[in-house]
């Protein structure tokens, strides 16, 4: 497998996991938690081929993708209690796993396809958020991306970083797939906010440590 592969394998469990998650945390039956789970671990990819006109008919063809969302929603669905509230503790982690791979995935097509640096910093953002604002919206919930937090900006800088510096070896993406992880975490814990202006006050600023989600 090229890194093309194992990045949107990565994504796509990832993304399949925090959607069976979601879909349990809201009390979803069975089938709930696969069509969120499969609408978070594909969304991403579909979005992307939309944006960079790639052949819907490749996402037919990912059978090994398929099977490895749904063993995933599968494994998390009948795994005991205490194992789904340990993941459920990891939910942000999986997110910023599968926000990581399909950023770096989304950038390395809008790549290929010789797209100008802006083209691929969008390409990175909404490949990479693209799975979580639908299990979001989907679940009912307040997209994680239109919150203050630092979320789109880090898929932002991969596209930035590897359209900019045109990074191309497979240690150099895994290097800004680690590093989208990190920050994102980074930002997690340390509650890293972006400005926001309230209409309601007509302050303007970071929002406090309560704020956001």
């Amino acid at each position: 497998m090229d890194i093309f592969e194992i990045l949107g394998l990565v994504g796509t469990i990832a993304f399949a996991v925090s959607g069976a998650i979601v879909a349990m945390e809201e009390e979803y039956d069975i089938l709930g938690v696969f069509v969120l789970g499969m609408a978070t671990a594909f969304g991403g990819g579909i979005v992307r081929n939309l944006l960079i006109e790639i052949d819907m008919s490749v996402f037919w063809s990912q059978g090994l993708y398929l099977g490895a969302a749904a063993l995933a929603i599968l494994i998390v669905f009948v795994l005991p209690l205490p194992f789904i509230t340990q993941w459920m503790r990891a939910l942000v982690f999986f997110d910023a796993i599968g926000l990581a791979a399909f950023a770096v995935q989304g950038a390395m097509y809008a790549v290929e396809k010789a797209f100008p640096v802006t083209a691929v910093m969008v390409a990175a953002m909404l490949t990479g958020i693209g799975g979580g604002m639908i299990r979001d919206l989907l679940a009912g919930r307040k997209p994680l991306v239109l919150r203050d937090e630092i979320y789109a900006l880090w898929a932002l800088i991969a596209g930035l970083a590897i359209g900019l510096l045109k990074l191309r070896s497979t240690w150099e993406l895994l290097a800004v797939f680690g590093l989208v992880v990190l920050f994102r975490m980074l930002s997690v814990h340390y509650k890293w906010k972006l400005p926001r202006r309230s209409l309601r006050s007509g302050d303007a600023g970071s929002a406090g440590p309560g704020a956001g989600g």
